[in-house]
């Protein structure tokens, strides 16, 4: 297993060092290469031509390759071609963020191993205001397990309520339009003028439902104050934004997947 980051870094200090025939035996050797944020290979032209040579090598000796990234192989611009079509070429698996059940069955297989009695409505709390990682989710158990352990208490909701208290209150951060509006902007290349304006073209048009219906599920604004965050729109043009996204995110596996990136990348 290595990250982008530390198979950049690698490969550096081999080029400066002399030490490329042992860089290359380490990772052309190996039966699995797991490489996590590929796509921070980007613009790192020197590593690309490395990693491209890395992944024929292996390719051709029959070896298992397992890359992730935050996004598809066909959005990840700023990878050369070459490398983009090879990693097209296996199983591209969309892992979603766990739903609420999944994650409370994580905190209850996780408080299992711990041999901690974890009651459902503890783990119904943890994993209904941890919404970031799985990570932060064990952690969370990890925290409240150690404090009543250390103070021989019982895990109960209550319990679990008050000494998780500023490490969920840490974690929810308050979505504003104005957040949602900048996050869209920015995932589309627009100025968060022209999100706001009234221009209908197209290429404003998608980014603004989008926006619209994340402003609809992630803040407490009714309809008509959304429509005045954009251009003064109708409620009715924001209540027509959100259904058409919500409806199209059932079908547009992209469109669910960039929905769910923003919504994390919010907090939300």
């Amino acid at each position: 297993y290595v990250s982008s980051e530390k198979f950049t870094n690698e490969m550096i200090n081999s080029l400066r060092y002399d030490k490329m025939t042992s860089f290359r035996d380490k990772f052309r050797n190996v039966d699995v290469l797991l490489v996590d944020d590929i796509q921070f290979l980007a613009q790192k032209e020197r590593t690309q031509e490395e990693f491209f040579h890395t992944f024929n090598a292996l390719h051709e000796s029959m070896k298992q390759i397992v890359i992730a990234s935050d996004r598809p192989p066909k959005e990840l611009a700023e990878i050369e071609d070459r490398l983009r079509s090879r990693f097209e070429w296996g199983l591209i698996a969309d892992i979603q963020p766990p739903d609420l059940e999944t994650k409370v069955a994580i905190l209850q297989k996780k408080s299992e191993q711990e041999k901690v009695t974890l009651p459902t409505d503890v783990a119904l709390y943890i994993a209904s205001n941890i919404r970031s990682n799985v990570r932060e989710l064990e952690g969370a158990l990890i925290r409240l397990v150690a404090h009543s352990s250390l103070i021989g208490a019982d895990i109960t909701l209550p319990y679990a309520q008050q000494v998780l208290k500023n490490f969920i209150d840490s974690q929810a951060r308050k979505v504003t339009i104005e957040s949602i509006q900048k996050a869209v902007a920015e995932q589309f290349g627009l100025r968060l003028t022209e999100i706001k304006a009234k221009n209908n073209s197209r290429a404003i048009v998608y980014p603004r439902q989008i926006a619209m219906y994340l402003a609809k599920h992630l803040t407490e604004a009714s309809l008509p104050e959304i429509g005045r965050q954009f251009g003064g729109k109708h409620h009715t043009t924001v209540l027509h934004s959100v259904d058409k996204i919500d409806h199209a995110r059932q079908s547009d596996k992209d469109l669910n997947r960039l929905v769910n990136k923003l919504t994390e990348q919010l907090g939300g």
